[in-house]
């Protein structure tokens, strides 16, 4: 632990260093800047306007660039910003991801391959990048994502459209009072018009739950939600993190009261009985009915998987990959090949000789062969969780399986069509060369439309989900609607779960040449969706809205339902 505190400590000082900006640092920026704006080489530019002997970092010549804008001494320039941004990946996707860690608190699972460190919350480990700055504010909401949102700024990031992950083991299993309030403090910082570093320290706010009923505390929820609406930095996305057997409708009901819109799920795997070897707690089944509620409530799903559990082989798992496709249809999915680590009680197993870890050749080998056969409506997150590889005791301690991966694929001449692989990202976009693709497949419970804009290159550049719940599903045990979720809001509505632009995320107003987000596509892509639910008979469209995206459908024909956004088809 104390040597924890001190890796911290001193990754704080560096970062403290880096980012401090006196006048004279301040004025070698500037002339920096300057020189990459006339078209010198960025790398040339920072070495030649050196600090204290070693380059400056881009981050001072985003400061320097944001002084010069807001002074307006000079214009916006997204092209130049472009250029200076640090990791300018974080955001191509189209949105900034936010992420914060809940406390440490009992999860309901005991599974076999789940570290277990009385520091974190169940299967993180103290040093993972997320994790450590969850650490270093002690798990504070508020301060979480005020720190995030300051440092993506001092980079060049937009953030003002916010995804928000929430992690933390199963969020189901935290008392309610707590969820509510951890949310609303999220909301709080997302609410706030600016963001500097000095204040978070100070920052007013509570820093306990507050000692009052649920309903209390999701009414000061609410609250910040409609501030939400209209603050500088909007929530686009709320994702929490939770197991199959804990989806209810009832449960459902109350994500959609907290705003979330995204759900990740660890099926792990499609085996009942390495489910069982494993004490996963829940079964295929399970997982079934879990996606398939979730669907019909309009979430979107994100699914892991997990290869080398103990009792699989590489036969094995190469054969379950498929089931994925059969039925629970993700869209998006996280593939964790399971890791040897010594707080956790696989380790026991191993040292018994009963488990042997896949070697690296024989995961990018098994993950190769399955990554081609990934639909394209699905989006590949991970292919490896962000543990240290010290912490690996035996098996692949290599970070980068996602490029070992493609590089395997590259050699046997295969390729893989998820989303991430087809994201069009930094492109040029020509609304005008664009292909609308309208893919059908039939998930447990509802006939999905994967509607997506492609360039002639085979690039995605938007894309909607639309679901039509199957006329033959199993009423809700309430009585009170057709849908299967119990939500009213959802009485014989055809459902968009997500609409989404792809490019670097750009503030709300600005815009940028060819730029996907400013091209019109989201709002063809609901045209075409309605036309596709009216063609199926629905006489009304229902989505699940993030709070920050509430008024781009409210502008566009949607009103405001108990949990949702619809309107009528008729």
């Amino acid at each position: 632990m104390i040597e924890m505190i001190r890796l911290l400590m001193v990754k704080k000082i560096n970062w403290s260093e880096m980012r401090s900006l006196p006048p004279e640092k301040m004025a070698q920026a500037r002339c920096a800047l300057e020189d990459v704006r006339l078209g010198k080489p960025l790398g040339a530019a920072l070495r030649e306007h050196s600090w204290n002997d070693a380059p400056l970092h881009k981050s001072a010549l985003v400061a320097a660039y944001q002084q010069l804008v807001g002074s307006g001494e000079w214009e916006p320039d997204e092209a130049l910003l472009a250029v200076i941004r640090l990791k300018p990946v974080r955001t191509l996707s189209g949105v900034t991801t936010v992420t914060v860690l809940t406390k440490p608190y009992p999860c309901p699972g005991t599974c076999i391959f789940c570290p277990d460190d009385v520091r974190m919350p169940k299967s993180y480990l103290p040093d993972e990048p997320g994790a450590m700055r969850a650490l270093e504010h002690n798990f504070d909401p508020y301060t979480q994502v005020r720190s995030r949102l300051e440092a993506l700024s001092a980079v060049g990031h937009p953030t003002d459209k916010i995804e928000l992950l929430i992690l933390g083991g199963t969020f189901s299993a935290y008392r309610r009072d707590y969820q509510a309030w951890f949310v609303q403090q999220c909301f709080e910082a997302m609410n706030e018009d600016a963001h500097p570093a000095a204040n978070l320290e100070h920052s007013e706010h509570p820093k306990e739950i507050p000692a009052d009923s649920v309903a209390s505390a999701a009414e000061s929820l609410t609250d910040a939600h409609t501030l939400n609406e209209s603050a500088l930095h909007r929530n686009v996305g709320l994702v929490v993190e939770t197991r199959p057997d804990e989806i209810t409708p009832d449960e459902l009901a109350w994500f959609r009261t907290l705003g979330v819109t995204k759900v990740q799920m660890g099926v792990q795997s499609l085996d009942d009985r390495i489910l069982e070897l494993n004490q996963r707690g829940h079964s295929v089944a399970e997982a079934h009915r879990a996606v398939a509620l979730l669907r019909a409530a309009g979430f979107k799903i994100v699914l892991h998987w997990m290869p080398n559990l103990l009792g699989a082989t590489v036969e094995s798992d190469r054969a379950d990959f498929p089931r994925l496709w059969e039925g629970l249809c993700p869209d998006e999915i996280k593939i964790y090949p399971t890791q040897l680590l010594e707080n956790a009680p696989l380790y026991e197993i191993w040292k018994r000789g009963e488990y042997r870890p896949y070697t690296t050749d024989e995961l990018v080998h098994l993950i190769a062969d399955v990554k081609p056969s990934i639909p394209r409506y699905c989006r590949v997150n991970r292919i490896i969780r962000d543990i240290p590889s010290t912490h690996v005791v035996e098996g692949n301690k290599r970070t980068s399986l996602r490029q070992d991966v493609q590089v395997e694929m590259a050699r046997r001449g295969t390729h893989c069509d998820c989303i991430r692989c087809r994201e069009v990202r930094a492109g040029i976009v020509k609304p005008a060369a664009l292909r609308l693709d309208d893919l059908v497949y039939h998930p447990d419970g509802a006939e999905e439309h994967f509607l997506s804009f492609v360039t002639p290159e085979d690039q995605v550049t938007g894309f909607l989900r639309l679901s039509l719940p199957d006329a033959d599903s199993p009423p809700a045990e309430t009585g009170t609607t057709s849908s299967i979720t119990g939500l009213p809001d959802l009485d014989g509505a055809a459902i968009i779960r997500e609409v989404h632009v792809y490019g670097q995320s750009l503030a709300v107003g600005s815009e940028q040449s060819g730029a996907a987000q400013h091209s019109g596509l989201g709002t063809r892509l609901l045209v075409e969706a309605d036309a596709i639910a009216r063609a199926n008979r629905y006489r009304r469209m229902a989505v699940i809205a993030a709070v920050g995206t509430r008024q781009y459908y409210l502008e566009r024909g949607f009103e405001r339902g108990e949990r949702y956004l619809v309107k009528s088809l008729g």
